[in-house]
């Protein structure tokens, strides 16, 4: 039989009685069957939970809890204070308390609290009332939203929030996380991410051949369809460096970024969420095509013309009128939004700016 273990700072005194009388009966069957005298211990970072049984009676001889709130340990100078519940065949008589502590979180800059996901109790019998205590607290303080983030290894935690009132704000693959707003008014939190990011890359050679590509899984729609190689950019990655390692992924292409010439913006498409696609610009670097078998079902240089006169493209006014825009470009009629590596003093980091930049003979001047 496991036996669950303490892992808190502290908790409260109704909520110790609670888990007293909890493993009281489930202890107090065992002692029965196994008829014999012996103690458990419970351990934590915190303290110590100590009871011990004889097999003679049918109570336990004492019943102590312990816990012991220590200091962080960058931090010796914090104030340690011990806490002991005595009782009888799990009652609570009585409670010494200097200082009762909470979840370990720290401030954010507008006003609420992150729940430190690195020291959260393994055991869920400890953490709730730790959540409640905690929220009581910063409710008396008067902080606003709070955040909550469970790695995967303690998603056991994620019922015990929601019960709590916690909701879901976002998942992913190692973590879920969850958002409480104190006050009694509409939740100021910023919601999930509301778009998702694609690019395609517009390749074109000297001999005005386009990188086209044909796609192994597609929708009936698109059968036959020659088109340019395309897909989602990657966290943390720019708009320009996502449209060249998706072509060297599919096509085994080096290229270089030129401009951004359009971009598209759709909503409801996945999970309903929005969309951005950017129509990027990039010079061949070289010419042999190594086929991504995993995604891509073809690939080949395409004549522009034979690219163009596709029926999927003549028949569909957006595809239509991004080929027109790439024609104008080609002929210097149009220009392309290039990048640029600014520092912005607000957050002292450098971002992309996107913006086109013309010289005194009204040529486009790209990377």
């Amino acid at each position: 039989m496991e036996l669950k273990s303490f892992s808190s700072s502290s908790v409260s005194t109704s909520e110790v009685a609670r888990v007293g009388r909890s493993y009281s009966t489930l202890l107090s069957g065992f002692r029965h069957k196994v008829g014999v005298k012996f103690s458990t211990h419970f351990k934590s970072r915190r303290g110590l939970y100590l009871r011990t049984y004889s097999a003679s009676d049918n109570t336990h001889l004492a019943d102590k809890l312990v816990i012991s709130s220590v200091g962080s340990d960058d931090n010796p100078a914090t104030e340690r204070s011990s806490h002991c519940v005595n009782g009888i065949n799990g009652s609570t008589s009585s409670l010494y308390s200097k200082n009762l502590r909470g979840l370990d979180a720290f401030d954010d800059e507008y006003g609420g609290v992150v729940i430190d996901p690195d020291r959260l109790p393994s055991n869920p019998y400890a953490f709730q009332p730790l959540l409640r205590l905690s929220l009581s607290h910063w409710k008396n303080m008067g902080k606003k939203g709070v955040w909550l983030k469970l790695p995967l290894e303690q998603s056991d935690l994620v019922p015990i929030a929601v019960k709590e009132g916690f909701q879901y704000h976002h998942a992913e693959p190692g973590y879920v996380m969850l958002t409480y707003w104190i006050p009694e008014e509409p939740s100021m939190l910023p919601a999930n991410a509301s778009h998702q990011v694609g690019v395609g890359g517009f390749v074109i050679n000297d001999n005005h051949e386009v990188l086209v590509v044909q796609e192994k899984h597609r929708s009936p729609a698109t059968n036959g369809l020659w088109k340019i190689p395309t897909g989602f950019i990657l966290e943390a990655e720019e708009i320009y460096a996502g449209a060249v390692r998706e072509v060297k992924e599919e096509t085994g292409i080096d290229t270089e970024f030129i401009e951004v010439i359009a971009f598209r913006h759709a909503h409801n498409v996945a999970f309903e969420k929005s969309d951005l696609f950017f129509i990027c610009m990039l010079r061949p670097l070289s010419s042999k095509i190594i086929v991504d078998d995993l995604e891509i079902a073809a690939a080949k240089w395409m004549p522009l013309v034979e690219f163009v006169e596709q029926p999927l493209i003549q028949e569909d006014s957006m595809f239509k009128k991004i080929i027109d825009i790439f024609i104008a470009r080609l002929g210097k009629r149009y220009c392309g939004l290039s990048t640029h590596q600014i520092v912005s003093k607000f957050d002292g980091m450098v971002s992309s700016l996107y913006y086109n930049v013309i010289d005194d003979e009204d040529n486009c001047i790209g990377n």
